[in-house]
């Protein structure tokens, strides 16, 4: 294996008709257009000093982290979406609807892109976790006292409540392609990670699961939000919403540093069956992606790792200006 893939940690997402992959430097998304092009957004990643600090102070790295992820990924969806939309419309309406845009503004240029994005991300967290606690306590709030038993049921039926959702969505032609590009996400970045040249065949060898998951970090905020939500005991419902309202955030924090033990673990005989879980989950969240599929995520990470080498150059020779490299790329 080169060396190089034994010390960078790549991770990525899917997005519609696309994958995006983030580097060091840039955010890179292909898509694949409905005349076959693909396509590019080239996002540099320009954190403050303050958030890197942050990232590397454990705990708090995991919230910092997926709240920063929420909101640039939200802008690279957000980019899938319009290409998706439009290639769906006439040339005739595409006018009108670029004279419309330009002429007001929309909801996502008054609030901000990144803005929805991790409000979005908050508002799904907390219906997840509360809709589950009143669920479990109309059911079976009369039906026995302690509260760890109440909460290991709460887990049950959030997990059912996952998976039952999660199903239903791939159902929708969109998701389910969707979810084959997801494949072809965590294919490649096995390829990478074992050494291979990131060709379609070799990469349609390797898994579409990866121990680096956000599928995996949702199955593992169940079972240790169960374990740390039984730490701290509650009398009545309004303490046990209180409790989970103050606690999420915990939750999120140690799921994000077990999710990292767990791929670190990986190679470990007994150890690496601490991530199976978000293995199996990931059995719905990702589908086997078809060739062209394959070909859209594999030019998605090229180019990032190109654009990545380029910047580091840069950085190192300091001979480049700032906005050197565009935004947008087509």
């Amino acid at each position: 294996m080169p060396q190089e893939s034994k010390s960078v940690s790549y991770g990525g997402q899917a997005v519609i008709e696309g994958v995006m992959f983030g580097g060091k430097n840039i955010n890179v998304t292909a898509v694949r257009r409905k005349n076959n092009e693909i396509t590019f957004l080239e996002v540099p990643r320009q954190d403050k000093s303050w958030v890197k600090k942050l990232r590397k102070i454990p705990l708090i790295r995991g919230i910092v982290g997926i709240i920063d992820s929420s909101a640039k990924g939200s802008k690279h969806l957000n980019y899938s979406a319009d290409a998706y939309a439009d290639d769906e419309i006439e040339p005739e309406e595409r006018t009108k609807q670029k004279e419309k845009e330009e002429s007001g503004l929309s909801l996502t240029m008054m609030i901000g892109v990144a803005a929805v994005g991790v409000l979005s991300f908050i508002v799904s967290k907390l219906i997840f976790t509360l809709v589950p606690v009143f669920l479990e306590d109309f059911i079976f709030g009369g039906l026995f006292d302690h509260y760890i038993l109440h909460n290991l049921v709460e887990g049950v039926i959030k997990l059912a409540l996952l998976l039952v959702y999660l199903w239903a969505i791939t159902l929708t032609p969109v998701v389910k392609r969707l979810f084959q590009y997801h494949g072809a996400e965590h294919k490649v970045i096995s390829t990478y990670e074992a050494g291979d040249e990131l060709t379609v065949a070799n990469v349609q060898k390797h898994s579409r699961l990866h121990y680096r998951c956000g599928s995996s970090f949702m199955m593992l905020t169940i079972v240790l939000g169960v374990i740390i939500y039984s730490i701290v005991p509650w009398d009545n419902m309004w303490d046990r919403v209180l409790q989970r309202l103050v606690l999420l955030p915990v939750v999120i924090a140690v799921s994000f540093e077990f999710l990292k033990l767990t791929n670190a673990m990986r190679e470990t005989p007994v150890l690496r069956y601490l991530g199976y879980p978000g293995l199996w989950l990931q059995l719905l969240t990702t589908k086997e992606p078809l060739d062209e599929q394959v070909e859209v995520s594999i030019a998605s990470f090229n180019r990032m790792r190109e654009l990545d080498a380029e910047l580091e150059n840069s950085k190192a020779s300091s001979s480049v200006r700032t906005g050197a490299l565009d935004a947008v790329k087509g």
